[in-house]
């Protein structure tokens, strides 16, 4: 690994890396073992660890010291693209499973969405030891699991699970257009085994825009009782006063919108940020060509109570690096920092790394930050990157598709951030931070 340079992103050699003077690079873990060929996807965090999702199982690290993070265990479990959230007691973690399996089992082999006999869906597993997880349940779900999104319910007794997925066929048995739905997967958590499929709610009863077949993320804000939908057609918000009926309050569509991929809230949930994966993640976005308005961010205001509420475009967000025709770069997955009094968050953007945004005024986000590797090759495009980029317990932890997990230190975190701390995380399940 070559060391940090200030070069600017274009002039940069293959896993040259690049970063602003306030962030720090602390610790990078590649990838290894049985998982050392898998592409690697989403985070979620628990106490002291961080589970790391990939298209083939999934990793837990001892992250207490986030200088030397260490592996805990590894579980070998194919099928993708393999998403984990965790409860709120660390015991139970799910993992999304979108690429047709030829059982629910970890034994399983690729299939196809053709058979019948395929499986795709959630599956749970008990991680109450992090050294031996273990497999307990699966629940098929209509269209697989591209992601989920953990839902607290009943004090803490009960979680869904708001199954996205897409990609209907009249070929495919278990994922038949129209599919302008998502699936609801109760778990009671005392008795996980007995998790079942409980609604199956239509959210676009109408069809929604042009390009929606289904969503591709859902953030919820549980103390709002609200949603924010990234519905590859549209942006849509979301009531969940009712967990298992939830229903859109109103939704957004724009023409610089390729692909609604997830969502962020702010602390107080009076505003949100979409993002557009243009190219689908594997396409280089991140140039002149394209420009600062495509495979961006979206910035909106949410006015309006009730049913009344809308979404009021406010600006776009584009990282202003170019980057190289080899790597792929778009918007992706990312967190909200908590600093009081301001609006920041902290995201993926494949190979053009990690991005901290201040947005605090919503008509001129900026970048504050960055940190980021030269291409995988310099002839031709190969996927990489950061998947995701969470903030957690002072920390960036950053999943990258081929080099494992970084650890980042964003120095000088303005406004306490550093100080909040949380007994568990997943990105899609927002609360409100008390900086």
């Amino acid at each position: 690994m070559v060391g940090p340079s200030t070069a600017q992103d274009r002039d940069l050699r293959v896993d040259e890396i690049s970063h602003s003077a306030n962030i720090k690079h602390l610790a990078n873990v590649p990838r290894q073992g049985p998982l050392a060929d898998a592409t690697h996807s989403d985070l979620a965090f628990y106490g002291n660890y961080a589970i790391q999702g990939t298209y083939a199982g999934f990793t837990i690290y001892d992250i207490q010291n986030p200088t030397k993070p260490t592996i805990v265990s590894q579980t070998a479990c194919n099928g993708g693209q393999g998403d984990p959230t965790v409860s709120e007691d660390g015991k139970l973690l799910f993992v999304s499973v979108d690429s047709p399996q030829s059982d629910p089992s970890c034994a399983s082999t690729n299939s196809n969405a053709a058979n019948p006999d395929a499986w795709e869906g959630i599956r749970i597993f008990d991680i109450s030891d992090k050294r031996n997880p273990e497999y307990l349940k699966s629940v098929r779900t209509d269209c697989g699991s591209h992601t989920h999104t953990y839902v607290p319910a009943d004090g803490g007794e009960t979680a869904y699970l708001y199954i996205s997925s897409y990609g209907p066929s009249p070929a495919f048995p278990h994922c038949q257009p129209p599919h302008d739905s998502i699936s609801i997967v109760k778990v009671p958590l005392d008795d996980p085994v007995s998790a079942s499929v409980v609604a199956t709610p239509v959210l676009f009863p109408d069809g929604g825009a042009g390009a929606t077949a289904g969503c591709h993320d859902i953030t919820v804000f549980p103390e709002k009782d609200l949603a924010a939908g990234a519905c590859m057609g549209e942006g849509a918000l979301i009531d969940i006063s009712d967990p298992v009926d939830p229903y859109v309050i109103t939704s957004a569509t724009d023409a610089n919108f390729a692909f609604w991929h997830s969502a962020t809230f702010t602390n107080d949930g009076n505003r949100v940020v979409f993002t557009d994966e243009l190219g689908g993640g594997s396409a280089p976005t991140c140039n002149e060509q394209i420009g600062p308005n495509r495979g961006a961010d979206a910035i909106y205001d949410i006015k309006g109570e009730g049913d009344n509420r809308e979404l009021v475009f406010r600006s776009y967000f584009k990282i202003p690096r170019m980057q190289q025709q080899t790597e792929n770069c778009v918007a992706h997955n990312g967190s909200l920092i908590p600093a009081k009094h301001r609006d920041m968050m902290v995201q993926s953007w494949y190979q053009g790394g990690v991005s901290v945004i201040d947005f605090t005024d919503p008509d001129h986000a900026k970048e504050i930050g960055y940190f980021e590797r030269g291409p995988l090759s310099e002839e031709t495009l190969q996927l990489g990157g950061s998947w995701s980029a969470y903030w957690y317990n002072g920390r960036i932890y950053s999943s990258d598709i081929t080099k494992g997990l970084d650890v980042l230190q964003l120095t000088g975190a303005p406004n306490n951030a550093d100080r909040v701390r949380l007994d568990f995380m997943n990105a899609q399940t927002q609360y409100s931070y008390k900086p």
